[in-house]
């Protein structure tokens, strides 16, 4: 029996619990210099890898070295590895089978796996979400009653997703559990210390690790989740309070995304919890629709739409991602929105899905940057972020450089949308409905600048025709887009 390699994302048992020979935990500094991450993203990381190799005890040579190519040198004999999560890992993998032997295992760590997923692809054409979703409760049962959806249906969006409620700076529910740092992260923080001392880059805030870094805690933040949150995630999952950045999200994204919990787990607790304590139905299949649905989906096409998907740039858009959107200036920012998001992120290195589609991804599309560097930008400032997970999310859904094959339109909008679901509009500068003058918003007037611009490459979508329609009502768009112009050209 090979030893098993398992990769820095692959640490829930469910990557070791078939294998009873040794293991092996690679330690990289490589990778961290390469790339500029945010603090917390590689605390997270670091920590959950060494409390890791602290659990597997004598099963694991934890070898911490500056390359992978350093750390496998130290080990002898044939190697196992479960399919790695980024098209460059595997790549790496295949390289070294070049050269010793290598035992290439299915990927783990999903519910469907990606041979069921080529049979559901089959002859399709558009590959929806939607269908994708309601094969995946069907083969897995989840959320069903026998052949058909519990509750006679499928998809509770049109009474999820309201505004935030009236006059409340918060939700109201119990803020999330959080991990206790131990001495592995006063460990890590040393290290990291000394590394950026020595010329290694980081942004973001150094702080208190927010997020689980072993499966004990991963459980007991689901566990807390279910309790205390999932009944009111789905009414108000669209929902921003500048007060409130957790909201009732389950903050499992980040364990999930480091291998701590197993998805198809999560997706039967939160059943099961809603049959044994009557939650509210339309909560629990926004939750489900999430992990079983939208983060299988993307997982699969990222592998599914090939290696060029990366590099689409169907809008052609050219400018480039400014050094302080990329620094998380929010004092540079020249929205509250705007200004308010870039420093939670910069404090605890996630916000939630609309801040980043909304919020950061609209203002990156309206304005035009590269969608690479914005995908870069997005897998190293998050602590969920990763390859797979960016490539399709950035590249399809936030910024439309795929021309339509993920979502069905671009996702931006004006500040109308901004000031009904969120609470940043009521102490910002300027103001939602007015797009040209001093006061004008961002959002509102890049919104339409973003229209002008692509006209001829939206025309043919038929979900587009009526906002185009909008920019020949527009008296004003002259002036408009000579201030975008002047304002995309600089620094705000």
């Amino acid at each position: 029996m090979g030893t098993r390699w398992i990769f820095g994302d692959q640490l829930g048992p469910h990557f070791t619990d078939d294998h009873d020979g040794p293991l092996l935990l690679v330690e990289s500094r490589a990778v961290l210099r390469r790339r500029r991450f945010h603090r917390q993203k590689a605390h997270l990381v670091l920590s959950a890898m060494r409390h890791r190799a602290r659990e597997l005890g004598d099963r694991v040579t934890f070898v911490q070295a500056e390359t992978y190519r350093e750390a496998l040198d130290r080990v002898e004999g044939p190697l196992e590895v479960l399919q790695p999560t980024s098209r460059a890992a595997v790549r790496f993998v295949e390289a070294v089978a070049e050269e010793r032997e290598v035992v290439k295992l299915p990927a783990r760590g999903y519910v469907t796996s990606r041979e069921e997923f080529g049979r559901w692809v089959g002859g399709r054409g558009r590959l929806l979400m939607e269908d994708y979703y309601r094969d995946a409760r069907r083969r897995t049962g989840i959320l069903m009653d026998g052949d058909e959806p519990v509750g006679g249906r499928w998809n509770f969006d049109a009474v999820n997703r309201e505004p935030p409620p009236r006059g409340s700076t918060t939700l109201g529910v119990p803020e999330p559990w959080w991990p206790e740092e131990d001495d592995v992260d006063e460990e890590v923080r040393r290290d990291l210390d000394a590394w950026q001392a020595d010329g290694m880059r980081f942004h973001g805030d150094d702080g208190p690790r927010r997020f689980p870094a072993t499966s004990r805690e991963a459980d007991t933040a689901l566990d807390d989740f279910l309790e205390n949150r999932l009944d009111a995630f789905g009414t108000y999952e669209d929902a921003v309070l500048a007060a409130d950045p957790w909201m009732a999200h389950s903050l499992v994204s980040a364990p999930l995304n480091l291998g701590l919990l197993d998805p198809a787990v999560v997706v039967a607790r939160a059943e099961e919890a809603w049959r044994a304590d009557d939650l509210r139905l339309a909560s629990v299949e926004g939750f489900v629709r999430q992990v079983l649905g939208w983060r299988e989906y993307v997982w699969h096409l990222y592998w599914h739409l090939g290696e060029d998907y990366r590099t689409a740039n169907k809008l052609n858009q050219r400018r480039s991602l400014p050094d302080w959107f990329a620094d998380l200036d929010a004092d540079a920012a020249d929205a509250a929105c705007l200004s308010h998001t870039l420093a939670d992120l910069r404090a605890h290195g996630w916000v939630h899905h609309i801040p980043r589609l909304m919020i950061l991804g609209s203002y990156a599309l309206q304005r035009g940057w590269k969608p690479t560097e914005v995908t870069d930008w997005f897998h190293r400032a998050f602590v969920d972020g990763y390859d797979w997970v960016m490539v399709p999310n950035v590249i399809g859904m936030s910024q439309h450089a795929d021309g339509g094959v993920l979502a069905t339109k671009p996702y931006t909008s004006g500040g109308a949308y901004l000031d009904k679901m969120t609470d940043y509009c009521g102490g910002c500068r300027f103001d939602p409905r007015k797009r040209v003058g001093e006061d004008a918003c961002p959002f509102t007037a890049g919104y339409w600048w973003f229209l002008d611009r692509q006209r001829e490459r939206l025309g043919g979508n038929h979900r587009m025709r009526q906002a185009l329609a909008g920019l020949d009502r527009l008296q004003d768009l002259d002036a408009l887009v000579a201030q975008e112009d002047q304002r995309g050209s600089r620094a705000p």
